[in-house]
């Protein structure tokens, strides 16, 4: 008789850590994202020369986008999906082994001006293709074609960075480059997809315990499919045309579209459980992002692209991503379902830092992208603290 995933994350009697895909992805890109921007304020005092081949802003550009991100996707799918597929999930050496060759990629780039750059892309691109190949075959196993948009997106992404990698071989910017916005582009996708039905499911879970009479719309009607085709539309004119003019209406249009979407989730309700509300939080900078960066693109003068910008990278991701990584780190560790004083400060560092680092580009008081870069490392260094060792910890069984 197969084995369900709680028996065969049971049968692993090695490291808790390498017991379920979250554990250490989720802690060991909490870790590199406060450890990257750490290196970036040192970097911007000019107290460190980086030995990578990317200059700083590319760099600090990459760890985020590539780096950061890409090892809590791999924390989030290779979660989701066995309760997608009903495969068992990787366990033990293997996820260890996937965990190594991550760690190999950040070493690589942040070491790159001293190693051949083929190397350099090999290493860091290898993480997400083997994990293309993992999700690939569950998929397929499983027959869940539902999910082959998410593999997509992990594609694209990954030619992403393939791109950004050639940018910075070719002497090019890459920070300001093809690979970064398709890679962005990409990244924006995947939070409208998997947030499109994560949010209002839990949305609906929290208000139905709670009585309410006002529940969010169903996932994935016909206005959301519809939404998303617009969205992919836009965001590929703004990868390959970042600055016509039709482009900056497309992003406008689709800021207000996910803004009518996200209030039919009824976020306004969720405001008495903050890890609720911070998903609606989380998806909010989708739409302010799409609307700032048309902004910047129609009014160049009145609104700096890279503070739009950040409004996605910074806001959408990092929000979202740690939204994420607090609820399912809960979740899957048998505790219960509820912010604590501490998540919520780690929710607060985070939105502080967001709101600090646009409002620099207006106010232009340089100790306002310091205390920014605290915040970001109080809100990562934070989850690291408090959610570690639930992540290095067996899960909590009734008896």
């Amino acid at each position: 008789m197969p084995l369900s995933s709680a028996e065969q994350i049971r049968r692993w009697q090695g490291p808790a850590l390498l017991s379920y895909g979250f554990r250490p992805f989720f802690l060991f890109g909490a870790l590199w994202a406060g450890f990257a921007m750490v290196v970036w304020i040192v970097t911007l005092s000019g107290a460190l020369s980086l030995p990578s081949r990317f200059d700083p802003v590319s760099w600090h550009a990459h760890a985020f986008l590539f780096g950061y991100l890409s090892v809590i996707i791999a924390g989030f799918l290779l979660t989701a999906v066995p309760n997608w597929t009903g495969r068992l999930p990787v366990v033990g050496w293997p996820l260890g082994l996937l965990a190594a060759i991550w760690l190999a990629g950040r070493v690589a780039i942040f070491f790159s001006a001293y190693l051949n750059p083929v190397l350099v892309a090999a290493l860091d691109l290898a993480f997400t293709v083997l994990l293309g190949a993992v999700i690939l075959r569950e998929i397929v196993a499983g027959k869940n074609w539902r999910n082959l948009i998410v593999l997509a997106l992990l594609a694209v992404f990954t030619l992403a960075n393939l791109l950004y990698h050639l940018e910075a071989a070719w002497g090019g910017y890459p920070a300001g480059g093809f690979g970064i916005r398709l890679g962005l582009g990409a990244a924006l996708t995947m939070i409208a997809v998997i947030g499109g039905r994560i949010i209002p499911s839990f949305t609906r879970n929290w208000l139905v315990q709670q009585k309410s009479t006002v529940l969010p719309v169903p996932p994935m009607q016909p206005y959301d499919k519809g939404l998303l085709l617009f969205s992919i539309g836009a965001l590929l004119l703004w990868v390959l045309l970042p600055q016509y003019f039709l482009t900056g209406l497309a992003l406008i249009l689709l800021g207000f579209g996910h803004l009518f979407r996200l209030a039919r989730w009824r976020g306004i309700l969720t405001h008495a459980e903050a890890l609720v509300a911070i998903l609606h939080i989380a998806y909010l900078f989708v739409p302010l992002g799409a609307l700032a960066v048309g902004a910047a693109i129609l009014w160049p003068a009145a609104v700096p692209l890279q503070a739009a910008q950040h409004l996605w990278m910074a806001g959408a991701i990092g929000t979202m991503t740690l939204a994420v990584m607090t609820r399912a780190t809960l979740g899957h560790t048998g505790q219960r379902l509820h912010a604590d004083r501490w998540t919520v400060v780690i929710y607060l560092a985070i939105t502080g830092a967001m709101a600090l680092r646009f409002a620099q580009s207006f106010v232009s008081l340089p100790a306002m992208l310091e205390i920014a870069g605290i915040l970001w490392c109080i809100a990562f260094f934070g989850f690291a603290l408090a959610y570690g060792p639930a992540l290095l910890q067996q899960r909590k069984r009734s008896v």
